[in-house]
């Protein structure tokens, strides 16, 4: 089984587990040990899933400002955690490559293994809620067409997804990419950069 076959049937059991209740109020019962690259991989896809629902609700057109604003303070923080475990999750790669001996000649790729990662998680969401919208009996033929199509692109985007990672990971394996990790720097995060928080006139 390659990485991203693992990362998929991890994110599809988190994906499924979320939606048994389908209710962002749910608490997380991770499966997996603490310690593990399986338990930040499926913390990482139950953030996405729960932050996916808070973005359906804050669009209703009728939500209450109050709940509104509180909901957005949850996606905010949400945001956080998601960030924050990305660069866990790229900090297991540097530690699992870290005695590669790199390539005089070897490439930087445009982005982190983690961040390719955290896109194969959120596509994974796309498929789940696409394909229920493909296959919904209250829906016309023709929406449920469109639906299939763009279905038939994500799982296209998730074939060639998953290939690009791995074959990233075989290269820095062998030494013919190396990771370079740039922690993301939020400044509105942070009290001392945003001029709202700092008090800035």
């Amino acid at each position: 089984m390659t990485f991203t076959e693992h990362c998929n049937k991890i994110f599809n059991q988190a994906i499924r587990d979320y939606h048994i209740k389908d209710d962002i109020e749910t608490p997380i019962n991770n499966p997996y040990d603490r310690d593990s690259i399986e338990n930040r991989l499926y913390l990482k896809c139950w953030i996405d899933t729960v932050q996916w629902h808070f973005e359906d609700i804050i669009r209703d057109p009728h939500i209450h400002p109050i709940d509104a604003l509180q909901l957005k303070r949850r996606i905010d923080r949400s945001n956080q955690d998601r960030t924050d475990l990305v660069e866990q999750i790229d900090s297991y790669f540097r530690q699992q490559y870290s005695d590669v001996k790199v390539q005089s000649d070897a490439r930087i790729n445009t982005e982190s293994p983690a961040w390719a990662i955290d896109r194969l998680s959120i596509l994974a969401l796309k498929i789940y809620h696409m394909r229920e919208q493909a296959e919904r009996t209250d829906a016309t033929p023709e929406h449920r067409q469109k639906c299939q199509d763009k279905l038939n692109v994500l799982l296209e985007q998730q074939v060639d997804l998953s290939t690009a990672i791995d074959q990233l990971l075989e290269d820095i394996a062998a030494g013919r990419k190396y990771m370079k990790v740039y922690r993301q720097m939020k400044m509105y995060n942070d009290p001392s950069t945003n001029p709202v928080l700092y008090g800035k006139k």
